[in-house]
């Protein structure tokens, strides 16, 4: 294994039910600018995402739609797998949960179960959702219009009376409360963990976690009348991906569990925050250290609805503004862990403006004015003055700012700080006029514009894990090679060398001219 540390991070397994949309690219890309920025950073990183395909709705669509549900996942999944080369994801490892490795490690960790003490046989009688696959008490449904129970998601309820085998949950009760006060970080954003800290102290009561009325799923062992119940499958990837039940020093288990972060949606934070800590003390195993619960996405003011109409493909995304600027307004638009709208209004102004007219525009003047009047090469500087000081000083404690912003998920404070030392360098460039300078003062516009050009390298390569493509073209463009974009490569030490030739420069953030909505809602104001 590396001797680097570990940082392993996951998405949910996306359910097969469903097609993939704007929240699922979402999630993945948080995951994603994690991971490339924690791999720049040094980390011998491992990002994992995949699908979770038993379960009873499963069963039943596959049967609506005329085919067996292995033949189903296998044309659904891929769906899934798809959204990698869309938004340019750099997962290292993609599970299906019907994959062999995964019931074997689903099988261990029930036996482990087991064996503890923490399952017994008993039956079940109260509301299940199957469009949630989960559970929930009388005391949380209301009543549809047409007199049927409905849980707090929406979803219709049906009264399931089964035998069944359940997990001691309620046993972990106060271990929980325990562990979210040990640590508090274990949760975020506060106010989610605020939300499950409540939901537990409120009581807990044993789970059921095998069902009888369907055999879309994975066996349990020694007694193959039940299957597992959906999320104790579901939630177990994160563990089959490094290799349980294998768990001995040297092992990938052993160099990346616990995970670093668990991305998931709110909606279903309760299982990751809640049962999944518990199955897993309960096997003696410990607990991930961090599950974010991020917000969800309207559509122009909407919620997304396939009744509706409104729901956003990634791929229409990306073919109507661009990969890197998709990527780029979904992570800057809202702070992160909040619900945010999407409007054409707003992506084409952060597309246009940010990008654009501050990024776009700082690049290429700076490398056009290096061209023009430079030779094409990188300028030599001369004698820096307090305000080259100020903007080198700027950009070499950049990383420190933003690394704090990725371990707490802050994505939107981590392109703020970015943008900050970009409207600097605008200013600077602004205010020390190098078109002019070149006319009464060359050697002070070449000290200006290699500062420019510095200021330019660490942004690019600080603005990797959010706009691959477009940092990896700014960096050609100032002859950075591939192998000195790593973090360790930032600061003086491995700065620009003066006279590397550079090639003719391009723009990197076009402007977007408005012909189409990727989706008509209707009209706007």
């Amino acid at each position: 294994m590396s001797d680097r540390p570990s940082y392993y991070i996951t998405t949910p397994i996306y359910y097969v039910n469903d097609v993939p949309h704007i929240g699922h690219a979402y999630t993945t890309l948080a995951c994603d600018v994690i991971a490339r920025f924690k791999r720049l950073d040094g980390f011998a990183v491992k990002f994992l995402s995949g699908t979770d395909e038993h379960g009873q709705k499963v069963e039943k669509s596959a049967h609506l739609a005329g085919v067996d549900p292995q033949s189903f996942t296998d044309r659904v999944s891929e769906n899934f797998r798809a959204l990698t080369g869309i938004m340019n994801f750099s997962t290292d490892d993609f599970i299906r949960t019907t994959e062999p490795r995964h019931i074997a490690a689903c099988q261990a960790l029930w036996q482990r179960l087991m064996d503890n003490g923490q399952i017994y046989l008993g039956s079940y009688a109260g509301w299940y959702a199957v469009r949630d696959e989960a559970f929930y008490g009388g005391d949380e449904l209301t009543e549809g219009p047409d007199g049927k129970k409905v849980a707090p998601s929406g979803a219709e309820c049906e009264w399931v009376h089964e035998p069944s085998y359940f997990f001691r949950l309620a046993a972990w009760q106060d271990r929980l409360l325990d562990l979210y006060e040990r640590y508090p970080e274990f949760i975020a954003p506060p106010s989610r963990r605020n939300e499950v800290i409540s939901f537990v102290k409120s009581g807990l009561t044993d789970l059921s976690i095998s069902r009888t009325t369907f055999d879309w799923g994975v066996p349990v062992p020694g007694d193959d009348a039940h299957v597992m119940y959906v999320w104790l499958d579901a939630l177990t990837n994160y563990i089959t991906a490094v290799g349980y039940p294998t768990t001995e020093p040297g092992t990938p288990y052993a160099h990346h569990w616990p995970a670093n972060l668990h991305m998931v949606g709110k909606d279903i934070l309760r299982f990751h925050a809640v049962y999944w800590p518990a199955f897993l003390m309960a096997a003696d195993l410990p607990p991930p250290r961090r599950v974010f619960a991020h917000g969800w996405w309207t559509i122009e003011g909407q919620k997304m609805s396939k009744s509706l109409g409104n729901v956003i493909a990634p791929q229409d995304l990306v073919s109507t503004y661009g990969r890197d600027q998709t990527r780029y307004f979904l992570l800057r638009e809202v702070p992160f862990g909040n619900d945010g709208d999407f409007s054409q209004r707003a992506i084409v102004h952060r597309i246009n403006g940010d990008l654009a007219n501050d990024y776009g525009n700082l690049a290429q003047r700076v490398l056009s004015m290096i061209s023009k009047n430079c030779e094409g090469a990188v300028p030599a500087p001369g004698p820096l003055e307090d305000a080259d000081q100020r903007l080198l000083s700027a950009v070499h404690h950049l990383l420190d700012d933003v690394r704090g912003h990725i371990d707490q998920q802050a994505f939107h404070r981590m392109l703020d700080r970015i943008w900050q030392v970009i409207g600097d360098a605008n200013r600077y460039v602004d205010e020390q006029a190098p078109w002019s300078l070149s006319k009464t003062d060359p050697d002070r516009m070449a000290t200006v514009l290699y500062i420019l050009a510095e200021t330019l390298r660490h942004l690019a390569i600080l603005t990797q894990p959010i706009m691959p493509d477009a940092s990896a073209q700014l960096l050609c463009q100032l002859a950075v090679a591939p192998d000195g974009r790593q973090f360790k490569d930032l600061g003086p030490d491995n700065a620009l060398t003066p006279g590397t030739a550079l090639p003719a420069p391009k723009g990197v953030f076009p402007r977007f001219v408005e012909h189409a909505a990727v989706h008509d809602t209707g009209p706007r104001g």
